[in-house]
This record gives structure tokens, sequence and C-alpha cells, in this order.
């Protein structure tokens, strides 16, 4: 004597048909955002968009002759500027520090914040490179970047004039990035 399977097993028997279903629909949904652009595997989403800085006070680099960086001074602005996390240990750094060069020699303020990074292997990263920030602050061990949700180093922010965060980039900043992501957004939040 057969006994059938219930209802019950025959929904269990389907799920992991349905499962693939719905992840190869999800996958086909990502490829046409991939071609037509609509989709950034890089984008990283972010709860701070269009809120103010988190709160802050960190202290100066010593020996860059640059100021330490709080959150007041992120507010009532009189154009829209960059934050930008780096450390000297960080490979990617390195890939965008000349766009960060030349966004400071066009004009655009840009803040730095040597994210756990030892004050002297930031400052000696500085020096050899250059330096693209108006204002650094040290964050040795970390607790503003988990304010802002940092996902690692670099990480950029847009600051427009009132102190609101705008965009946020994870990852190093190209030329493709900066032409087609900063640079409209400067001019945006102008």
């Amino acid at each position: 004597m057969s006994v059938s399977p219930g209802p019950r097993r025959r929904i269990l028997l389907f799920a992991p048909l349905g499962i693939a279903a719905a992840a190869g629909a999800g996958f086909l949904v990502m490829l046409r955002g991939l071609s037509s652009g609509a989709y950034n595997p890089k984008g990283v989403p972010s709860a701070l968009l269009g809120k103010p800085v988190p709160e802050f006070d960190l202290a100066a680099l010593a020996g860059a002759d640059r100021p330490g960086l709080t959150a007041a001074m992120l507010r009532d602005l009189d154009q829209p500027l960059l934050v930008n996390f780096f450390a000297s240990w960080c490979v990617p750094c390195l890939i965008e520090h000349p766009q960060l060069m030349r966004l400071a020699t066009d004009g655009v303020p840009i803040m730095g914040i040597a994210y756990k990074d030892k004050p002297t292997e930031a400052l000696g990263f500085l020096r050899k490179h250059g330096t693209p920030y108006q204002r650094i602050g040290v964050d040795l061990p970390g607790r503003v970047g988990i304010e802002w949700g940092l996902y690692g180093v670099p990480e950029t922010y847009l600051i427009d004039r009132h102190g609101l965060i705008r965009w946020r980039y994870a990852g190093p900043l190209t030329e493709d990035v900066v032409k087609a992501d900063v640079a409209p957004l400067l001019r945006r939040y102008a």
C-alpha cells in the first residue's frame, strides 16, 4: 500500500525550485541594471545621506601644519566640500591620491581624516605624496569612522553648504568617478 505525500510535503519539494527562480530573477534585474548603468556594484548605501554630519572632534595630525577637524567646521559653508578617510597602509588610498591632489589644485576644499593610522605613518604618507587636505583630523581608534558608517578606506563624502551629507563613495576616487559623480555634484550643491 502506497501513501501519497501530503500537500505540505509537496510544497516543501517545490520550495528549492521557487528559491532558485527568485534568485535567477534577481540576477537578471542586476544584469539589466548593469547594462543600463542604473546599478552600481560599488554603490554602498548610507543611512546618513541627507542628514547632518555626525558630531565629532578630532585633534590635528601633529607635524602636518594643518588644523584638526570638528563637525561644527562642516556647517554653514561657503561651498560644498569633500571629507576623505585615508590611511598610509591603504593601497587604494595611494591610487586615489593623484585625484585628490588635482581636486585640491582646482580649488575643491578637501578635509582629511587619518583612519586607524599611526600619526607618524600618516604624516610620512602625506609628506611623500603631497597634502590635498585643508584640515586633517586623526581617528586612531576608529570611532569617528564608525559614526560615519565607514566600510573601510578610502571613503569619500560630499558635504553640502548646510553640513548635510549628499554623497558617499566607498573605494578609491578615479578620474571617471570624479568626472561622472564628484564634478556634477559639486556644481549641483554650489
